[in-house]
């Protein structure tokens, strides 16, 4: 942390406009955000859970139809306003700034567990880089580490601190810089690991696995896991495109920058499950349930993997790099959407509000670490910290956000305020899709996905 004194002296090597200085900038920054640990974990288990290729070809048409409207939709807001979720929907309508609030919040719960979860990815690339990937692969080290006090608030606060120091430099050279730093090293990462992966001995089983369609094992379950993952992979309902749509150019192309960063999102969750099912599926011996084993699959299972491949252990530090590299552009970007609205609301400079915030959140994210160690016994809905703020985030205040913005968009404000924004730059290819998506599509599937996610998280029902 820095101290107070110091900081007119930081703030004078600070650039404090807040925009980005060309498309490909806010492109990058907005793929960054929407590729985080949901891509890299969360997307690969779900395809091996739900039919592997069958999930991958329903999830590429939701993303292209559903996902893009959502983005579509927050990052045009963004952009017509200039402000963060928080002012946006006032701006556009006073009565419905509790929309804004809510959205708000999103970040501020999602943002300090995320960084208990990046400390776990920043302690596993320090032991495969330190040559104790063997000891990282045995069965109790996970479990004995998240256990610990000391050692896990340590490294959330060297993830913490990695974040903060971005975010303090402001948009463009702090968030914007560091995107078209870390984004093309993730994407050459990510192949060269996704071809040594579907190289090895046993893998083609998995890659057939994992890209052909098989229609018998489609189910409604299977639409709603694709649905929810949407959330997970592409930053939507947080208020996050919002914040980088008001950063946005007025002359760059709205629609194409959108589907620019759904190729990248996608591409990367795409490329992830390359990474991960082809040699998880040769490690077990074609064994789906493995690869189905939720948070256990990143920090026990794929250790277990690299130990058992040649050169695992270069392998092992490389992929834990890419992860480091996703889980930071993602908390950038939750932080920045903080730092935001709070700029807005109050006269502070930018480095008092990051250290504000990175302070807050360190309180909020010690109890997270702590509910698997000496709080494992605070159980909140049957769950632990964690997972009780990732329940109350993801699976009822995300889908809210989202409903909301739909009526908002579709309704309130109408769809002609969203597409004049987008035609301010380009014409509006896909108006019409757009148009019957936000109004009729997006909120009936939402709301279905808000009353099951919440009645499964309950324990009410089981799918």
């Amino acid at each position: 942390m820095f101290s107070a004194d110091i900081l007119p002296y930081i703030q004078i090597y600070m650039e404090n406009k807040n925009s980005f200085t060309s498309k490909l900038g806010f492109v990058l920054a907005a793929a960054g955000s929407a590729v985080g640990l949901g891509n890299l974990w969360r997307f690969p288990y779900l395809a091996a859970k739900y039919g592997g290729g069958m999930f991958l070809l329903i999830y590429l048409i939701i993303a292209v139809t559903f996902g893009f409207t959502l983005m579509l939709t927050e990052t045009a807001i963004g952009r017509k306003t200039g402000k963060s979720a928080l002012g946006a929907f006032t701006a556009l309508n006073k009565k419905w700034s509790f929309a804004g609030y809510i959205a708000s919040a999103v970040p501020c719960i999602i943002f300090p567990y995320y960084c208990v979860i990046g400390g776990w990815v920043v302690k596993y690339l320090i032991a495969f880089c330190s040559g104790q990937g063997k000891a990282a692969a045995g069965d109790s080290y996970f479990g004995s580490f998240i256990s610990q006090t000391g050692e896990p608030i340590l490294w959330l606060c060297v993830f913490l601190f990695l974040t903060s120091a971005v975010v303090m430099m402001g948009v463009q050279k702090g968030i914007e810089k560091a995107s078209k730093i870390l984004m093309p090293v993730l994407v050459v990462l990510s192949v060269i690991i996704a071809i040594y992966s579907v190289t090895r001995k046993g893998a083609a089983a998995g890659v057939i696995y994992y890209l052909k369609p098989d229609f018998s094992k489609f189910s409604i379950n299977l639409v709603f896991a694709a649905l929810g993952q949407l959330f997970y992979s592409m930053s939507l309902a947080m208020g996050i495109m919002i914040t980088y749509g008001s950063y946005m150019d007025k002359k760059s192309d709205l629609e194409s920058s959108v589907r620019q960063i759904e190729i990248f999102d996608t591409g990367i969750a795409f490329i992830s499950g390359l990474i991960i099912i082809p040699a998880v599926f040769a490690f077990s011996g074609g064994d789906e349930s493995v690869l189905s084993s939720g948070p256990s699959l990143m920090f026990i299972t794929l250790p277990k993997v690299f130990e058992s491949m040649p050169m695992g252990s270069v392998m092992g530090a490389v992929f834990f790099i890419l992860v480091l590299f996703a889980a930071l552009t993602s908390a950038i970007s939750l932080m920045e959407t903080v730092v935001s609205f709070v700029e807005e609301k109050t006269s502070l400079k930018r480095p008092v509000i990051c250290l504000i915030v990175a302070g807050a959140s360190l309180l909020l994210a010690i109890p997270s670490s702590l509910g698997f160690g000496i709080w494992d016994s605070v159980k909140l809905l049957g769950n632990s910290i964690l997972d009780f703020f990732d329940f109350i985030s993801n699976n009822v205040m995300m889908p809210i956000v989202a409903f909301l913005t739909c009526i908002f968009a579709g309704y309130v404000i109408k769809t002609d305020a969203i597409a004049s924004e987008v035609e301010a730059s380009a014409p509006f290819k896909s108006r019409k899709l757009y148009n019957v998506t936000i109004k009729y599509i997006a909120p009936v599937f939402i709301l279905i996905i808000f009353v099951s996610s919440v009645l499964k998280g309950l324990g009410i029902i089981n799918f």
